[in-house]
């Protein structure tokens, strides 16, 4: 159940810091926010927002409170493959997801704009050749950090594949330019702020409409291109296998904004590192590597702005995790699994070690989330 942890904040994490629960406070003393700020078992500190917050706006908008991969989110599709379908290895697959769904920091394709691109419209702010460039190509393109690719296997030995991806590059140029737009604004109008990063924008001005335009298409453009990739995914999977096909496919954000209606309010409802679980709503929520990810369906909590966790949450750093983690511990843990073990020194940061246990962010939100299917991981791909 959750707790008051501080003035206007309420949190569902059996584990978390006071640097966590500063941050969230700071963003709850906003004069726009008129209740709790709502923090997530997976919550950790962020770049002005704490990641696994929900935070309930009215006339105002926070860029940071979204985050620089807007739209960020989860793919997952069952199959109607089983366990007994699946060869002995999954090592031509990593093949065909090498070349099929190109994965790091500013990897993308090499040919020409995906048609479906033209359905997203246009964002609000002018592109250049450049971004144009990199809006085509790197759609369908997995990108770096914590995204990865997975195939699992649920609670009945049933293959689903499960995916994690977001607005790639664009995205994050849209979202950091905003940012900066955002401060440079309350520094011009003399409005002071315990942190800058959580200069916001006011309701009906150019610079919000502007901002909301972006956010909606980079949103657009994030999930079009997570369900391209799965797409992908599926014909790898089904071409290494021999067969198979699609039963059905969940893909939600869990880095957005959006107006919502709450106790007869219309407010802005943003999560960061958060999914929307109303009654009903179907979720995906992953662990770390070597480690469970959950299909769950939404209790529609109105205490949590009907949300729930987007993962298991960091609780070291990248760089403690460098530190104190090994490529040995990793290897042990991803045993028995398909995945990049030739980068393991390079992928230490996504030790299972570095995130909370996510059997117990799941227990942490039983009020939140009904869990449909546990998933365990037989092929892991990260980017």
């Amino acid at each position: 159940m959750p707790k008051h942890i501080a003035p206007k904040v309420l949190s569902w994490a059996s584990e978390i810091d006071q640097g966590t629960i500063d941050q969230a406070a700071r963003a709850a003393r906003l004069p726009f926010v008129p209740g709790h700020v709502a923090l997530m078992p997976d919550a950790h500190v962020g770049i002005g927002a704490t990641v696994g917050s929900v935070i309930p706006t009215e006339g105002a908008i926070i860029p940071s409170a979204v985050g620089v991969d807007i739209g960020c989110g989860m793919v997952a599709t069952e199959t109607t493959l089983t366990a007994a379908d699946l060869p002995d290895s999954l090592a031509p697959l990593m093949r065909l997801v090498e070349r099929g769904i190109p994965a790091g920091v500013g990897k993308g394709h090499d040919r020409a704009a995906d048609r479906s691109l033209g359905e997203l419209g246009r964002p609000h702010t002018s592109l250049t050749p450049k971004q144009e460039k990199t809006v085509a190509c790197q759609f369908g393109t997995l990108g770096s950090g914590n995204h990865f690719v997975e195939v699992c296997l649920d609670e009945r030995d049933r293959v689903w594949t499960v995916l994690h991806s977001g607005s790639r590059g664009i995205g994050n140029q849209l979202a950091t330019a905003h940012i900066d737009g955002a401060k440079r604004h309350m520094r011009r109008l003399a409005i002071g702020l315990e942190d800058y990063d959580l200069a916001y924008f006011t309701q009906g001005t150019p610079e919000f409409r502007a901002y909301v335009e972006d956010m909606l298409w980079a949103q657009r453009y994030a999930m079009a291109s997570r369900a391209r990739m799965d797409e992908v995914l599926s014909r790898a999977l089904f071409r290494v296998v021999g067969g198979g096909a699609r039963v059905r496919t969940i893909n939600c954000h869990h880095n957005f904004t959006q107006m919502e209606t709450h106790e007869g309010k219309e407010l802005w409802i943003t999560r960061k590192g958060a999914i929307k679980a109303d009654t009903g709503d179907e979720g995906v929520i992953p662990g770390s590597m070597g480690t469970r990810s959950y299909i769950v369906r939404g209790r529609g909590n109105p205490l949590s702005y009907k949300s729930c966790s987007h993962g298991a949450g960091r609780r070291m750093s990248r760089s403690r995790a460098k530190r104190e983690l090994s490529a040995a511990s990793l290897t042990e843990a991803m045993r028995g699994r398909t995945w990049n073990s030739d980068r393991a020194a390079a992928l230490v940061d996504e030790h299972p070690e570095a995130y909370k246990p996510i059997d117990q962010v799941m227990a942490d939100q039983k009020d939140l989330v009904e869990v449909r299917h546990t998933l365990r991981q037989v092929f892991n791909y990260k980017g």
